[in-house]
């Protein structure tokens, strides 16, 4: 196995790790609930953390990367978001939650654009698009960490417990996984150009405003599909766990088909069927008052979005020849999404209901149906060859 293919194999590993710590964070959230006794609004508030101090992590990824090589930089990172599963557990109170969950999100912040920007270069060398793959790994993480906490949830297990095994498990699976990454510096000039709030350029920022309605979606699913299966639907804490598995299980799936179906049909048109997948699965969850159909929502919902964000990053990474700017800036505004999504629905679930909620989020997906022409790559992008191509028939 040559380098590059060693380094592919070890960011797909870091991918994974990521999806997995956030699919057993997501199932445990109920018990999080019920442990402080906090109303829709409390935990919509409390939720938005992440994604404020994420806002704010995401443009140090340059400086992070060049003051340690991007092997060390996504390495470290992987596992501190790792062990940032545990404190939210541990919090006894709303402020000290809010305290936990902005340590979770400031380290997934960088952690997210690193490990992208390291997608990126390993796809430039092997010289064909991966993005989607990699994101497959991440939803195949995400399977994995959400079945064991439904699992564990089933079984009783205290979430204490659960987390901190799980963390052990992913910060060695980091450790081993980042012994093999590719090592990279960013520019000098990208590095000291990020020390903010990061927007991407006018020719990217469409494509960043789809992935905040996808990220939104994906987000609000993330968060409160096991609430919606409680209180909505009636089931019970172990299948209502399972509705983020299902979820996780239809995005990585149809994320290692990602990249065949850019080859063939082009990004455009993968976008705007993508979006148009993802709306019937929130009607479907809004109709749904039972857990099957509910559940199969999810499942559709995870299907329809499950390309969009992997596919932004990769067009974001591939304007100009500074992928940790690029993607820092359109991963600023999807993210952003993260910070309205969880207070978004917890506020209008709390005035209305959730149903009204996620008719929010399939409004916000039909966008994604509008917005696929934002997608269609410049003159100069060098996806691969294959990609290249199907760009051109698309076009």
């Amino acid at each position: 196995m040559n380098e590059i293919s060693r380094g592919r194999a070890a960011v797909t590993m870091i991918f994974a790790v990521h999806g997995a710590a956030l699919g057993a964070f997501a199932t445990r959230i109920p018990w999080i609930r019920d442990q402080l006794e906090l109303d829709p609004v409390a935990l919509g508030a409390a939720l938005v953390a992440p994604a404020i101090s994420a806002c704010f992590t995401m443009p140090m990824s340059g400086r992070v990367t060049r003051w340690l090589g991007s092997r060390r930089a996504i390495t470290l990172m992987s596992v501190l978001f790792s062990l940032a599963l545990i404190p939210p557990v541990l919090a006894t109170s709303l402020p000290l939650l809010w305290l936990a969950l902005l340590a979770y999100g400031a380290a997934t912040g960088i952690a997210d654009v690193a490990m992208n920007a390291g997608g990126v270069d390993v796809e430039r060398r092997h010289g064909r698009s991966i993005m989607s793959g990699l994101h497959g790994s991440w939803s195949v993480g995400g399977l994995f960490g959400s079945g064991l906490g439904a699992l564990a949830t089933w079984a009783g297990m205290d979430a204490r417990l659960h987390l901190t095994l799980m963390a052990a498990l992913l910060v060695a699976v980091s450790i081993a996984s980042g012994r093999h990454l590719l090592d990279v510096r960013p520019p000098a000039r990208e590095a000291t150009a990020t020390g903010g709030f990061v927007w991407p350029a006018r020719a990217a920022m469409a494509i960043g405003l789809v992935g905040f309605c996808a990220q939104f979606a994906q987000g609000a699913a993330g968060n409160w599909s096991a609430i919606y299966l409680e209180d909505i639907a009636g089931a019970s804490a172990g299948i209502a766990a399972a509705s983020f598995t299902a979820f996780s299980c239809t995005m990585g799936i149809v994320r290692f088909c990602g990249d065949r179906l850019v080859g063939r049909w082009g990004t455009e048109r993968v976008i705007r069927y993508s979006g148009a997948v993802s709306v019937a699965g929130g009607l479907l969850i809004v109709m749904g008052r039972d857990p099957a159909p509910a559940i199969a929502g999810f499942a559709l919902l995870g299907i329809g979005i499950a390309v969009v964000v992997p596919l932004a990053f990769a067009s974001a990474g591939h304007h100009g020849d500074e992928p940790n700017r690029s993607i820092a800036g359109v991963a600023t505004v999807t993210y952003l999404s993260n910070l309205v999504a969880p207070a978004a629905v917890g506020a209008i679930a709390g005035a209305t209901s959730l149903e009204t909620a996620f008719l929010l989020v399939t409004l916000l997906l039909g966008c994604v149906v509008a917005g696929a022409r934002a997608f269609r790559a410049p003159a100069s992008a060098t996806h691969g060859e294959a990609h290249t191509t199907a760009e051109r028939r698309s076009a």
